[in-house]
Formats: structure tokens, C-alpha cells, sequence
């Protein structure tokens, strides 16, 4: 079993001050954890590149918004949007190669260079709507992944499934009216940034094919275990992907400091387990895997290790 692992140094170039949690330190983390233990050199590395003359970032956001995101960087603002969204002289390229690193993730994937891959990416994505930086995300990079996967691949269903412990409101509102993707979360409620009730389930054509599970504060393994096992295995099994793209957010660790969700770095190994066995099952494998949170730096580089161990395992 072949798994891709993707990460560039300009991610760590995106620079959001000392105190910040969404921090460089936290791919530094990870990878040293990969070193120290052996697993790095069993990967397949990719280096990503920006994508020739195509901008796949306009399959979701709109040119005025990608403009308004470079011009905010070009004239040294310290913050988009909002001051939940600092950016420094590289945030604008670290963000375009963070959707570059997906798109390429996919590439390696539907070439046969790899069974699956893990996007080790910064910033994050699933909080950015179509013209809106918001959570710490400027572009939403599984959005445009699943839209780059159908326009190239003529894919005819996606599954995003969505475990950090923040929903992911820009994810779920770009396919909420789109029955080829089908988008799944489950997420502390109520919590920040307030949307992925359960009675969101989409809209016109979509409805139905958003489905959120949100849990209560301190749920931990055996209610996160028992939603994915049954009722996430059930519903992806019965709308056969082509492909399952995992927006994999560490932060309900019982480590971090603000998720307050329980789960152990054995709960996300066994989620990644039943994610590559569904892979496996209903799509010949093909699972595309993109860092979203996960803010405790032990936390996310043991759930990481965890995660690529399983992905990288041969399947049974």
C-alpha cells in the first residue's frame, strides 16, 4: 500500500504571530514525529507545485475574492476579512499551494502513483465560503479538490467527510444545493463558527446530501466510534463514492486545548480505519486525506502518525 504524503516549506512561510494557534510549529510537529519514528521514508513524497496557467481555485471562489484576498497581502494588511484571519507576505502563495498540494494529491492518486495520500497543508480550508476568509481559511481546499476530481475525472459522486471538531460551514454551503457530492460532519454543537444542526441537509436537488452529526461537549471515542461504524458506514456505502476526500481535523483530541470533544489518538485511529475500509469497499481505495485543525502539537503529530500508520497499512 502506497500512500502520498504532500507538504511544501511555503506553508510554513504563512506566518500568524506568536500566540496564534493555527501555527507553523504545527507541520514541524508532525513531520518530526514522521522522522523519529521510521514512517517518513515509507511514504511516497510530493512536493506540490502551482498548476501551470490554470487556476483551479475558480471552480469555487469567484476572481473579485481571490483579488481582494491578494491585494489584502500585496499591501502588508495583517489580517483578512477579519482578525481571525492574519496574513503575512507568503499567506496568499502558501494558500494557493495548499489547494495545489490537493489537486496534486488527486493527480497521484487517479495516476496509480499512490492508493491514497495525506495533504500535510496550511492554512486550512472548510470555514471559507465562496467570497468569504473566515476560521482561519482563505480558500477551501477539499471544495475545490471534489470540484477539480469531477471536472478532470468526470467523478459522478464524491463523499466529504468532515471530523474536526469545528463544522465546516464553507464546505457544507458550496455542495449543500449539489447531489453529487455528499457531505458529512460531525462536530461539537453548539460550538463555533454556530451552523451543523441537524436539520441542515441541504437544499433543492442537495437535500439529503448533507448530513451533520452534531455531538454534545466531552462525546469521546465510543459516540464518535458508533456514528462512524454504523450510521457514516451505512450512508457511504449506499451512495458509492468514486471517491472519499477526508477533511481531517485533530482537534477533538483530549488534548487540545479548546475542542473539549475526549476523543484519543486510538478513536482516530480506528475512524481512519473504517474511513480506508469504506475507501476500500466502494471506491478501489482511492481516499484523499486534508489537514484541516488540530492545535495541541502532541496531540495532532501522534493522530497523525496514527493516521498515515493505518493509511499506509496493506488492507486486509
Amino acid at each position: 500500500m502506497i500512500t502520498g504524503f504532500i507538504t511544501s516549506d511555503t506553508y510554513l512561510k504563512h506566518k500568524t504571530g506568536s500566540e496564534h494557534p493555527e501555527s507553523p510549529q504545527r507541520l514541524e510537529a508532525i513531520i518530526n514525529s514522521l522522522k523519529s519514528s521510521g514512517l517518513w521514508d515509507q511514504l511516497y513524497h510530493i512536493n506540490p507545485t502551482i498548476q501551470g496557467e490554470t487556476n483551479y481555485v475558480n471552480l469555487v471562489h469567484p476572481m473579485s475574492y481571490q483579488k481582494r484576498f491578494q491585494d489584502a497581502v500585496d499591501m502588508g494588511d495583517t489580517f483578512f476579512n477579519s482578525s481571525d484571519n492574519p496574513i503575512s507576505n507568503d499567506t496568499y502563495m502558501a494558500a494557493n499551494l495548499a489547494v495545489s498540494g490537493t489537486i496534486q494529491g488527486i493527480n497521484t492518486i487517479m495516476n496509480g502513483q499512490c492508493n491514497n495520500a495525506f495533504a500535510t497543508i496550511r492554512p486550512p480550508g472548510h470555514h471559507a465560503e465562496e467570497s468569504s476568509a473566515m476560521g482561519f481559511c482563505f480558500f477551501n481546499n477539499v471544495a475545490i479538490a471534489a470540484r477539480y476530481a469531477k471536472s478532470i475525472y468526470n467523478m459522478d459522486r464524491i463523499v466529504i467527510i468532515d471530523f474536526d471538531v469545528h463544522h465546516g460551514n464553507g464546505t457544507q454551503h458550496i455542495f449543500e444545493d449539489d447531489p453529487s457530492v455528499m457531505y458529512i460532519s460531525l462536530h461539537r454543537f453548539p460550538f463555533y463558527p454556530g451552523t451543523g444542526a441537524e436539520d441542515e441537509i441541504g437544499r433543492n436537488d442537495g437535500r439529503g446530501y448533507t448530513i451533520n452529526y452534531p455531538l454534545s461537549v466531552h462525546a469521546g471515542d465510543d459516540v464518535y466510534l458508533d456514528i462512524v461504524n454504523n450510521s457514516i458506514a451505512d450512508k457511504v456505502l449506499s451512495y458509492r463514492p468514486d471517491l472519499i476526500i477526508l477533511s481531517s481535523g485533530f482537534d477533538a483530541h483530549e488534548l487540545d486545548p479548546s475542542g473539549g470533544m475526549n476523543v484519543t489518538t486510538n478513536g482516530f485511529n480506528q475512524m481512519t480505519s473504517t474511513f480506508k475500509q469504506l475507501a476500500d469497499s466502494s471506491c478501489n481505495g482511492r481516499l484523499l486525506s486534508v489537514l484541516e485543525g488540530g492545535y495541541s502539537l502532541k496531540g495532532l503529530a501522534d493522530s497523525v502518525h496514527g493516521h498515515l500508520k493505518i493509511l499506509s497499512e496493506e488492507s486486509s
